[in-house]
């Protein structure tokens, strides 16, 4: 019922991606090894139409229920461009799988925006939670230059897809996928993000999910 409206409608992005770097918040499915830089093509689908980017879409109004960046709104009050990014890009990335659309929360958004300020003076990639003492799922992004936006943290997350067998429920080719099971993971329900540019230029991006996912032995959908 919540993407009968949504998948009739596909906005897709295409970016290089170059000189950034992700990290997932266990409980680990399986391991945490920072990935090599990598080329991100599509989210899914198509490109956005010639001569247009994902601000102008993002900046339009569009009619209600003709993207799911305005279906998302519904589910963030008072959200900013920021926080309407960051929930777009993870329901865009659930719907394919059917998932239950997130829903922002403003307490785990001032969890993530004190951790984000945390590393504002030195864009450090590092968990907000001591090993093994995680209290919310978490993934962290951070990227070279001061241009990275929302939305392309979450597609480096969403990017390794490619790296997940539902079969055997692992990572292939011992690559990471833990970001993209986070972003879809099934009972997950509440997110809250925050995005900062860093004392030295860069950016450091982190999203917090409540309940966490990511559990051993349990398929994300």
């Amino acid at each position: 019922m919540y993407y009968t409206q949504i998948l009739l409608f596909i906005l897709l992005f295409s970016i290089s991606f170059n000189n950034h770097h992700i990290h997932a918040r266990p409980p680990p499915v399986f391991g945490e090894n920072r990935p090599e830089d990598a080329t991100i093509h599509h989210l899914l689908g198509k490109n956005l139409p010639v001569n247009q980017t994902i601000q102008d879409l993002l900046e339009k109004k569009l009619p209600q229920n003709q993207t799911l960046y305005t279906f998302s709104g519904g589910f963030c009050w008072n959200c900013f461009t920021d926080a309407l990014q960051f929930l777009f890009a993870h329901n865009w990335a659930r719907a394919q799988h059917l998932e239950i659309p997130l829903v922002w929360d403003i307490e785990v958004e001032k969890y993530a925006k004190w951790w984000a300020n945390q590393r504002k003076s030195d864009c450090k990639l590092q968990h907000s939670f001591p090993e093994g003492d995680f209290k919310l799922g978490e993934n962290i992004f951070w990227g070279s230059g001061s241009v990275w936006s929302p939305i392309d943290a979450v597609k480096a997350w969403v990017d390794e897809e490619k790296y997940y067998s539902y079969r055997s429920n692992s990572c292939v080719g011992d690559q990471m996928c833990g970001h993209y099971t986070q972003v879809v993971w099934k009972n997950t329900r509440r997110i809250g993000c925050a995005r900062v540019v860093c004392d030295t230029g860069d950016v450091f991006m982190t999203c917090n999910y409540d309940p966490p996912g990511n559990y051993l032995g349990e398929r994300p959908y």
